[in-house]
C-alpha cells in the first residue's frame, strides 16, 4: 500500500543524512585543514564556500528537510503513527532545532560576519580566530543532531 507519509519520512531521513555528512566533513576535515593554513587563505576559502553553498540543490535539502520535519511532527502529534510517533516526533524536532535553528541562529550570523571582513587585515585574523572557536563547536552540534534525527526517524519507520 502506498503511504505518502512513509515517503516523506524517507525524504527527511535522506535530507538529514546528507546534512549530517556535510556537517561531519566540515568538523572532521575542512575546518581542521583551514587551521593549518594561513588565516588569510582560510578566510578566503570559507568566504567562497559560504557563497558557493547557496545553490538551489543545497537550499532544497536545507529548507525542505525542516519543512517536511515540521509536517511530520504535527502529523505524528495527532496520533496518526501511534507508537511510531514516539520516535518520529523527537526525530523531527531534533532536526529542526539542532540542525536548522542552530544554523540560522549561530552559524549563518558567524558566516555573515566573516563575509564582511578583509582576509588580509588584522581584524580579519581576529575575527577568524573568534569564528573558528564558535563555529566549529556549533557545527558539531549540527552534526550530532542530524545523526540523532536520522536514527530516531529510522527507528520510527520500524513501528509503522
Amino acid at each position: 500500500m502506498f503511504d505518502i507519509n512513509v515517503i516523506i519520512i524517507l525524504i527527511i531521513i535522506a535530507g538529514s543524512s546528507i546534512l549530517s555528512g556535510l556537517f561531519f566533513v566540515f568538523s572532521n576535515t575542512i575546518m581542521k585543514a583551514f587551521r593549518e593554513i594561513e588565516p588569510e587563505a582560510g578566510i578566503k576559502a570559507m568566504q567562497q564556500i559560504n557563497i558557493t553553498i547557496l545553490n538551489p540543490l543545497f537550499m532544497i535539502v536545507f529548507m525542505g528537510t525542516p519543512l517536511l520535519s515540521l509536517y511530520l511532527v504535527v502529523t505524528a502529534w495527532t496520533g496518526v503513527f501511534a507508537a511510531a510517533g514516539y520516535f518520529l516526533i523527537p526525530g523531527g524536532l531534533i532536526h529542526i532545532l539542532g540542525s536548522f535553528i542552530v544554523t540560522i541562529v549561530v552559524n549563518v550570523p558567524l558566516n555573515n560576519r566573516l563575509a564582511a571582513v578583509d582576509p588580509d587585515s588584522s581584524i580579519g585574523r581576529q575575527i577568524w580566530e573568534e569564528y573558528h572557536s564558535k563555529w566549529v563547536p556549533w557545527n558539531h552540534v549540527r552534526t550530532v543532531a542530524s545523526l540523532i534525527a536520522v536514527c530516531c526517524l529510522s527507528i520510527g519507520l520500524l513501528f509503522i
